[in-house]
């Protein structure tokens, strides 16, 4: 006999169901266990009475462990499961468990510790499930707009960018370094032709940062397409890109996150609110008494951020605020300027950057006169190869879906990761 999932489970038909036993009770005439699958959960009745065998089996047994029974879904008013209860003929133990380590309110640390067990609660379920609906609803719309998924190396042989805050390892007889992203090599795909390119994969930033949204590994959501006209043409397709992502998302879950997170799904219209970053910090100012530290001038910290939030809910009613107008010692040299302004901007979401974005640099000439300008010319002569032979006006961003999924539970970024690494986490 086949599994049958759950939820698909049909009303007196003979059926074999597995999963995990979240829960186990054995009273004086019947034992209770709560069996749940990917799908779902059931109570599943054992009448002591008539199922002498298996309650034999299910001796020593705890919550934790993997069963399967096979048997028939009967409807029940008296049962709080859906009113569903399953009656078994039939008992196998797939995989028996220890004791669980983790008591119910455990810290993070000791939760990270045992990942697996922890994952295993409806919450956490869903709150996989919400990223993996995120990121469908962002594919679909790619493929939708023709774009070509590609997957760059995540061993390179110079640091991109710069030197900094790359994880160096051994390869071979040489240095290789992790790929902070797949910038240079989405901007290549470009220069063969490929015209429109998307990623989703890991990226490495060697950060000694502890807060609660950092991380030294996390998944970026890459795109790059060519023949724009301006870094505009690259946020009107963000906007898109959002709105496909979370449409997906509240069509699938609203209900489940509200009931889960206390969260709204909140899909946004266009357009995103837009704002140059000296506007910005005047608004700031006047409206908050907020004036940028020196050290900050010509891009935002932690704090602007989250003010631009405010700002953009009181002033448009919008979770969504795009700021342009960045210094050009605090953008990447590969930004395409206009009167020494990148044109380039950032994303800003319920008070936190989920993107940097641009058009690039396409003339070799340019390019390389803003490498020498960082010093960076050394480092990245692979990079500049691209452009020597012909490359067409285009540009890109990046989301991290981590952070994203983040902002939208409610969560920190140590909780929202399958598996989180930071400067103290490298295990499980």
């Amino acid at each position: 006999m086949k599994r049958t999932l759950i939820n698909n489970l049909k009303e007196n038909e003979e059926s074999k169901i597995s999963g995990f036993a979240t829960k186990i009770r054995d009273t004086k005439y019947m034992i209770f266990v709560i069996l749940r699958d990917r799908t779902g959960s059931i109570q599943v009745s054992i009448d002591k009475a008539n199922n002498e065998e298996i309650c034999n089996q299910l001796n020593g047994i705890i919550a934790g462990s993997v069963l399967e029974f096979e048997g028939k879904m009967v409807l029940s008013e008296y049962v709080k499961q859906g009113g569903k209860e399953f009656l078994p003929t039939k008992f196998n133990c797939l995989s028996s468990a220890d004791a669980s380590p983790l008591e119910e309110n455990a810290n993070i640390d000791t939760r990270m510790d045992y990942r697996w067990i922890d994952l295993r609660s409806d919450k956490n379920q869903l709150m996989l499930n919400v990223q993996s609906c995120f990121v469908e609803g962002m594919r679909e719309h790619c493929y939708k707009e023709n774009f070509t998924e590609i997957h760059t190396p995540k061993l390179i042989g110079a640091a991109s960018e710069s030197g900094s805050d790359v994880f160096e390892v051994k390869y071979f007889d040489r240095k290789a370094y992790l790929a902070q992203s797949p910038q240079f090599y989405k901007q290549m795909a470009l220069a063969s032709g490929l015209e429109r390119v998307f990623e989703v994969a890991p990226c490495f930033r060697a950060e000694n940062s502890n807060t609660n949204r950092h991380t030294t590994e996390f998944t970026s959501f890459d795109i790059e397409f060519a023949y724009i006209d301006s870094y505009e043409d690259v946020m009107d397709f963000e906007e898109d890109l959002i709105i496909a992502g979370l449409t997906k998302v509240k069509e699938k879950y609203a209900d489940q996150i509200k009931e889960y997170f206390d969260k709204e799904v909140i899909v946004p219209t266009k357009p995103f609110p837009r704002i140059k970053l000296q506007d910005l910090y005047k608004e700031l100012e006047k409206r908050y008494g907020y004036k940028i530290p020196e050290f900050d001038v010509g891009d935002m910290n932690a704090e602007t951020e989250g003010l631009a939030y405010k700002y953009a809910m009181e002033e448009y009613g919008h979770e969504f605020i795009f700021v342009t107008d960045f210094s050009k010692t605090k953008r990447a040299f590969y930004h395409m300027r206009k009167d020494e302004i990148p044109q380039g901007f950032d994303l800003i979401w319920r008070g936190t950057e989920i993107t940097s974005g641009a058009q690039r640099e396409h003339r070799y000439d340019v390019l390389k006169k803003q490498c020498d300008e960082k010093g960076l010319t050394k480092d990245v002569e692979f990079y500049l190869q691209f452009f020597k032979y012909g490359c067409p006006p285009h540009g890109g961003f990046a989301i991290g879906v981590d952070r994203f999924n983040m902002l939208l539970l409610g969560l920190s970024i140590k909780e929202e990761m399958f598996l989180f690494r930071g400067p103290n986490r490298l295990e499980p």
